[in-house]
């Protein structure tokens, strides 16, 4: 899944590429995809893109034309990703026999797609006068790579939160643009169990958690804005320390990597830097034993 840092990689590569540019063709290929009917997509043919930016997982394009400032905004979810395109296919795309949910050609004869793999598909884009008009956008809580985003602001979401911090750092409504994999990587950095209570973290624990936050996302947002969108999802992988390592040696101290298994997802860790050499328990392997 695209987190903060890849989604940061791509505005990155986007607004050095389509700034100054026109739209000259929509394809929608997926039209569940389109989450929103007014303005209609067809308004961003002919607008010129005037900036790009990110909230959170979404990526926000504005654009200007006559008579209005459209914006199209897009999140990648689980499975979606940005094909870039020196050169534009012509070819038409059939909807259902593609990953593309949407193509935009650009008047320089670049262009991208929204593609999405699988058949589970949560992959969103929008049309909107105003980036607020997005609900998911108007729910994100804080920014952590925002300069107001300091230890203060960590110590006030962690009070009184009764809530495992794996969950605390995943909730886009309290922290924006934090994944599963990079709450992995922050957590094995503090060196603090996924399932520590957020109410329970003690100061030094809250210095190790921000140090550990902003240092982590800072890294990656640095490695990823100097990679095109083709290569940004393997130097993801090839940048976590425990995320997707399961079985593989801990590069702090050695342990072998972990994982806990849910329905959709699954958590990686090391017991003896995290958890006091305690393992978790699977909950796959809980149920069937229940």
């Amino acid at each position: 899944m695209p987190e903060m840092p890849e989604v940061q990689g791509l505005v990155a590569f986007l607004q050095s590429r389509i700034v100054g540019v026109s739209v000259t063709r929509v394809a929608v290929a997926n039209i569940a995809a389109l989450k929103t009917f007014d303005p209609p997509i067809e308004t961003l043919i002919g607008a010129t893109i005037t900036g790009v930016e990110r909230h959170g997982k979404f990526i926000d394009v504005h654009t200007q034309t006559q008579d209005a400032a459209p914006h199209l905004i897009f999140h990648l979810a689980k499975a979606g990703w940005l094909r870039w395109y020196d050169t534009i296919p012509q070819t038409i795309i059939r909807p259902g026999k593609t990953p593309i949910a949407l193509r935009i050609a650009l008047s320089d004869g670049s262009g991208f797609d929204l593609t999405e793999a699988g058949t589970k598909k949560s992959l969103a884009f929008y049309v909107a006068r105003s980036s607020v008009d997005v609900a998911g956008i108007e729910r994100l809580g804080p920014d952590p790579l925002d300069a107001r985003f300091t230890r203060a602001t960590l110590a006030q979401i962690v009070a009184g939160r009764r809530t495992q911090i794996k969950g605390v750092l995943r909730d886009q409504s309290i922290i924006a643009g934090i994944g599963n994999a990079y709450s992995d990587e922050i957590l094995h950095v503090a060196k603090m169990s996924p399932y520590a209570l957020a109410t329970n973290l003690g100061d030094d624990e809250i210095d190790n958690l921000f140090a550990a936050l902003t240092a982590t996302l800072a890294e990656a947002v640095a490695a990823a804005s100097t990679k095109p969108p083709a290569a940004l999802k393997d130097a993801k992988r090839r940048g976590m320390r425990v995320h997707g390592r399961r079985g593989e040696s801990c590069p702090e101290c050695g342990d072998t990597v972990r994982s806990v298994f849910f329905a959709d997802n699954s958590l990686e860790y090391c017991a003896t830097c995290q958890t006091g050499g305690k393992v978790l328990a699977d909950r796959r392997l809980s149920r069937l034993l229940k």
